[in-house]
């Protein structure tokens, strides 16, 4: 297997020939500017990695691995939208650069291009890979509903938060790892160990991207810091320092989530107090290191060379101390 830059470089380059000028302009201009914007491409190198650690040559899903990243990004300018966000990775959001009327089209065309993109495939490759995307693309819906919703909600328990953020990233962290195996024609054992090994993994990572939210560089981060705290949204930072906090601590904060003042800085600043005093902090890195060793323990069962294991566990253990 080779290593994690190796993936990211032959994918990019297999993107750039994706990504070409086409008309109508106005709605593809905004599909590129999205997919050159960076970012980790932390699914699509997964896809290769998983093919190759199941014994196939890594180009072979090449496709799948756009098909991710698309399906990805296409996920993002909704969301962007929804969230009325002003930057993604550090540059304006699409619906800023352009209108909101564009960023939905546009998204629509990359839902339909991620599916398209099976069709490189042949038919039986096809309908695992399109069966699986499918769901996947559902759940993601339902998570991003949840999410929402959590957001005019007094009662939100963690294993609620904790099933949003599984269904909203991390099943699609899942599903890219299963494209991979799927494409190396893996067993079905396989498969669905790989999956589980992802979704862990998406679940830590998603508590790390909360975390960084609050207490990460701005310059590294890539977008706005305190973005979840000025939008209310009730995270795992949130939910644990309602549940640590002291009677006056947890009226404050619960008064802080119910109001948007025109300068959040002051509100950014008491927030982040609250959830360091609270012990919040430290449960979310805890619980971030936990869905990760969750993630190596499904490692065990995959009948995978041992070098490639430690390869997987690697690529975890960057994620989890990761500031970007």
């Amino acid at each position: 297997m080779q290593n994690i830059q190796f993936y990211q470089d032959a994918f990019i380059e297999h993107l750039n020939a994706f990504v070409e000028p086409k008309k109508p302009e106005t709605l593809y201009e905004p599909i590129n500017y999205i997919l050159q914007l960076g970012g980790k491409r932390l699914r699509p190198v997964l896809t290769l990695m998983t093919a190759e650690i199941f014994g196939c040559d890594y180009t072979k899903a090449l496709h799948a691995a756009l098909s991710v990243e698309v399906f990805h990004n296409f996920s993002l300018v909704h969301d962007d939208i929804m969230d009325d966000a002003p930057l993604r990775r550090g540059k304006t959001t699409v619906h800023e650069k352009w209108d909101i009327n564009t960023g939905i089209l546009s998204g629509d065309a990359m839902l339909i291009m991620a599916y398209r993109l099976f069709e490189n495939y042949e038919p039986k490759v096809f309908q695992d890979l399109a069966k699986l995307f499918s769901k996947t693309a559902l759940e993601v819906c339902e998570g991003q509903q949840y999410d929402v919703d959590f957001e005019t909600r007094d009662d939100v328990t963690i294993s609620e938060y904790l099933k949003m953020i599984e269904y909203k990233t991390a099943v699609l962290v899942g599903a890219a790892m299963k494209m991979g195996a799927i494409v190396a024609d893996a067993s079905e054992e396989c498969r669905n160990s790989i999956y589980d090994f992802g979704k862990n993994l998406g679940v830590a990572f998603q508590l790390q991207d909360d975390y960084l939210d609050v207490f990460g560089d701005p310059e590294t981060f890539g977008k706005q810091v305190g973005g979840d705290i000025i939008e209310n949204k009730k995270t795992y930072l949130y939910l644990k320092a309602l549940e640590f906090s002291k009677a006056e601590d947890r009226l404050q904060l619960e008064h802080l989530y119910s109001v948007s003042p025109s300068n959040p800085n002051d509100k950014i600043d008491t927030v982040k107090q609250l959830f360091e005093s609270s012990g919040s902090a430290q449960a979310t890195k805890a619980e971030i290191e936990h869905y990760t060793n969750k993630a190596f323990s499904v490692l065990e069962s995959i009948k995978v060379s041992e070098d490639n294991k430690e390869a997987l566990r690697a690529f975890g253990n960057s994620l989890m101390n990761r500031n970007v």
